[in-house]
């Protein structure tokens, strides 16, 4: 490669910060800011800085590792290649398609997540496949396609934050998770806006709020619907848009009056002085925004929670208009487009929905298949996972680290050793691919080109800045050698540019329509906002077919500036903001949901008298499988924790930094004890990167959300023990 900087981007979070890219000695690259880029404008977290560090051979792997005698052993790349298709094939012949599995993530590309799902549904034939952003954003995505007919994580920029007169934040602590967005909630602040954040912890974002509501964990719907109540007793309904652009009020304004301030104060902990300050907040501007995270969505009852939330912007006329609406804070790389294009298991190309006839035709002609060949939906991710070594004999896993990232994660631990066979292809030899019978070693962001799509639905194009090490070889290449191995010789392209063409004909006419957008596009507009569909004149040149004309039934949700070609040929210029005109829904009105509030699935008792939380910290990524590599990052953070109040460090007898045992149902967890009193008296936090004893997710309860299939990460029942020396 060109020892000069190559612009791209981060390979962390759903920000996909703007970067350049210099060759130095060893192999490996030098980052330097990127100012060009509107998202973060230059600035980078520790993570993104330090993200070269896990180019070197010294922490990543650089050779295919076969199981043989019980020890994974360096192997040829023909060995691993063909014992994965062997492997795979016997299972096939003995127990059936669906007892193989893939697992993918979404740090992928979506060059990548697009071929993973091809590869289960061409190659393998499989319903099992799933990704990890099942535990990301899949309960927003939920409530999102009910409430307004399209899930994309935010309906504007970013840069519209700083502009509208209001903030609610919830269940998010960018100053930890995505530290370069903070500016924008500052820079609302700075502009006269207000800023309220929910969350049972002070954050470092909380303490950056006009005002900060600290609610028991699992009671945000309650709260939500505590503040419609209120919206509807202070007569702050705009009655003209809830009738000119929404359906279903009635029913969703008689099941938020249940729920009264007082009753709500119970349940929440949240005063009435504070509900009705929120009220106020949220409604004097003339815009204003609500953005949920985790801590809401995952829970057993995330898709409500959601829900609950988008009835209070519909019902104030918070949603469709300029700097105001509903949107998701989403948190993996690439979390977004790894969903739209094959990795869900009830999902086809261009969010399409598997059991759709017409979406079947449409992605089987792309593939040259029948549609009847194509499975039907499969198991969401945790379900998938669970029923590993038994329903499951063999697993293709790609980009995660389940052992560490999967609620009741020993459960799962156990049901992975029970495979017949697993594979896993990795950057790292993480604690999942420590398991594997063959691991293959994959180039990763500096050393390979793709798209990703970021937290506001933009298309942004990875460069390649330098060649990757001997003995690597791209996840494309995998899946290439395996699907010819395993007899289909066609279709499987290893040119990422070749895959995305083919993507753009896949996703033509589908709900995150990519067929007007080229890596052309890509490299000279800093990204491409997606629905985004080629002018009808170019469909015959990408592959289009006749289904464009769901597309252009869609074409009207983002606003007069973002219409889309009507014959004459003009390109698409992508789509910033949605719903300006119209909802993505058959008479273009939103949909209000009614919602009541209910428990967790887990409340606390005598036995377990205490909410246990979990997240992240700021010198730290996910599983940890790439970030525990790198010193600086490891300085800062070097392990888990347990987070809780002095009331209840007194009660347990604990000091700071003593050894604390967090006891749930499902597991045990020890960490040194991090005395705080911005954490609920009732209430414990732990950060869940970590494997061993410190394993947070040892203790999480797995129940899912009845329809987005969420586990309840974010609230669970455990008591605290002392630990002895």
């Amino acid at each position: 490669m060109p020892n000069s900087a190559t612009p791209t981007h981060c390979p962390y979070c759903a920000l996909q910060c703007g970067m350049n890219l210099t060759p130095v000695e060893g192999g490996t690259v030098e980052v330097s800011e990127r100012a060009d880029f509107p998202v973060n404008r230059g600035a980078l977290c520790g993570k993104g800085r330090t993200a070269p560090a896990v180019l070197s051979s010294r922490v990543r792997l650089t050779s295919p590792l076969v199981r043989s005698g019980g020890t994974l052993v360096p192997a040829s790349w023909d060995e691993a290649l063909d014992r994965i298709a062997a492997e795979l094939s016997r299972t096939r012949a003995e127990h059936g398609p669906d007892a193989c599995g893939v697992f993918g993530g979404g740090g992928l590309t979506n060059e990548k997540a697009y071929t993973l799902g091809k590869f289960a549904r061409v190659v393998l034939g499989t319903s099992q496949i799933d990704y990890n952003g099942r535990f990301c954003m899949s309960s927003a995505a939920a409530g999102g396609i009910k409430a307004f007919g399209l899930d994309r994580g935010l309906p504007f920029p970013l840069e519209d934050i700083p502009r509208t007169g209001c903030v609610i934040l919830v269940g998010s602590n960018p100053a930890e998770t995505m530290p370069p967005s903070l500016r924008y909630f500052t820079e609302l602040r700075e502009n006269g806006g207000t800023l309220i954040v929910i969350d049972p912890r002070r954050t470092k974002t909380a303490e950056q709020a006009d005002l900060h509501l600290a609610p028991r964990p699992g009671t945000d719907l309650a709260l939500a619907l505590g503040l419609l109540h209120l919206v509807v007793a202070e007569g702050r309904v705009d009655e003209e848009y809830v009738r000119e652009r929404t359906v279903g009020w009635e029913e969703a304004r008689a099941a938020a009056m249940a729920h009264w301030p007082e009753y709500v104060e119970r349940i929440t902990g949240v005063s009435v002085p504070q509900l009705r300050e929120t009220v106020r907040m949220f409604c004097e501007p003339e815009s204003a925004m609500v953005l949920t995270a985790r801590g809401p969505e995952q829970q057993s009852k995330g898709t409500d929670t959601v829900g609950a939330w988008i009835n209070l912007c519909l019902a104030t006329g918070r949603a469709g208009r300029p700097l105001s609406g509903y949107g998701c804070l989403t948190g993996q790389g690439n979390g977004q487009g790894g969903r739209e294009h094959g990795q869900k298991a009830d999902q086809l190309p261009g969010y399409r929905k598997l059991d759709d006839p017409a979406a079947r035709r449409h992605v089987a002609e792309v593939w040259g298949v029948d549609p009847d060949s194509l499975p039907g939906p499969g198991r969401s991710a945790y379900e998938l996972l669970d029923a590993l070594g038994s329903d499951i004999k063999s697993l293709l896993l790609m980009g995660s680290n389940p052992v560490v990232s999967a609620p009741r994660a020993a459960h799962i631990e156990e049901r992975i050793k029970s495979l017949d066979f697993l594979a896993v292809c990795d950057v790292v030899l993480s604690e999942t691919a420590a398991l594997a019978d063959v691991v293959l070693p994959v180039t990763q962001w500096a050393e390979e080109t793709g798209t990703t799509t970021n937290l506001e639905g933009r298309v942004l194009l990875r460069r390649q800045a330098i060649t990757p090490p001997e003995g690597v070889r791209s996840d494309l290449d995998i899946m290439h050698e395996l699907a010819d191995r395993l007899g289909v010789e066609k279709g499987f392209p290893t040119d990422p540019e070749e895959v995305f063409e083919e993507l753009r004909r896949a996703s033509a006419g589908g709900a995150a329509d990519y067929s007007g957008i080229t890596y052309r596009r890509l490299a000279e507009e800093n990204g491409v906002f997606w629905p985004c569909p080629a002018p009808e004149a170019d469909l015959a040149d990408i592959g289009g077919t006749a289904d464009i004309g769901g597309a252009q039934a869609l074409g009207e949700v983002g606003g007069t500036a973002d219409t889309r070609d009507s014959g004459n040929g003009e390109v698409h210029p992508g789509t910033p903001r949605l719903f300006l005109d119209r909802f993505a829904t058959p008479d273009g009105r939103a949909r209000f949901v009614p919602v009541s509030h209910r428990a967790s699935a887990e409340e606390p008792d005598a036995e377990y008298p205490v909410l246990l939380t979990t997240g992240r910290v700021v010198a730290q990524y996910q599983s940890g499988a790439q970030t525990r590599r790198v010193d600086e990052l490891n300085a800062a953070a070097p392990g888990p924790f347990v987070e809780l109040h002095p009331r209840l460090a007194e009660r347990l007898g604990a000091t700071e930094g003593d050894p604390v045992a967090v006891v749930s149902r499902r597991g045990r967890a020890v960490a040194p004890a991090r005395i705080t009193t911005a954490i609920r008296p009732d209430t414990v936090f732990m950060p869940f990167h970590w494997y061993g004893e410190g394993r947070a997710n040892s203790l999480t309860n797995p129940a899912l959300d009845p329809t987005s299939r969420m586990p309840e990460f974010k609230t669970c029942a455990v008591r605290l023990e002392t630990v002895k020396p």
